[in-house]
């Protein structure tokens, strides 16, 4: 198993099985939303990435790996959660982008996580979180907020949904 030393969880093979990881905090920049309802879930990514992409290179940051969704309780008809990019280095202040939305330097955590690879459409990710929470706690784990989405297989509308790969990370107790 190879990972990227500028980003831990990254594997180029997909996980399929739960794997436990002690991992070092990865440097990111988000967008932080709280209460956003379920239903406006494509609007928060479709608007951070349309901002982050532009801010990012206007501050000399580079991406070190995949897009990801760190939910920071669990969701219900509303979530909060942070949708970015690891990057090299902290975006020093927070940014007011043109669309009016604010990213910031935050960070995925480091410590031991359980990660496994999800492979087939967003649709399926209910069902592949279920099945994880319960294989991390018959193996004896007890999972702890935060958990988060890794999107490896970037989204697109010519996109296999079949082909597509988001690893599920949760932290452990």
């Amino acid at each position: 198993m190879t990972q990227n030393a500028s980003n831990p969880y990254y594997l180029a093979a997909p996980y399929t099985e739960v794997t436990v990881l002690e991992v070092p905090p990865v440097t990111t920049v988000v967008q932080a939303v709280t209460d956003s309802p379920m239903a406006s879930m494509a609007e928060v990514f479709d608007s951070t990435f349309s901002a982050l992409f532009p801010t990012l290179g206007s501050h000399g940051l580079q991406p070190v790996g995949p897009a990801f969704a760190l939910h920071t309780r669990m969701p219900s008809d509303t979530v909060d959660m942070e949708v970015g990019l690891p990057v090299d280095r902290p975006l020093e202040e927070p940014v007011t982008a043109g669309s009016g939305i604010t990213l910031e330097s935050s960070e995925l955590p480091g410590g031991r996580i359980a990660i496994v690879s999800h492979l087939g459409a967003y649709e399926g990710l209910g069902d592949a979180w279920g099945a994880f929470m319960r294989a991390v706690a018959e193996a004896g784990h007890q999972p702890a907020l935060p958990f988060w989405e890794i999107y490896v297989t970037e989204p697109s509308p010519d996109q296999d949904p079949a082909a597509m790969r988001t690893d599920l990370v949760t932290l452990l107790a």
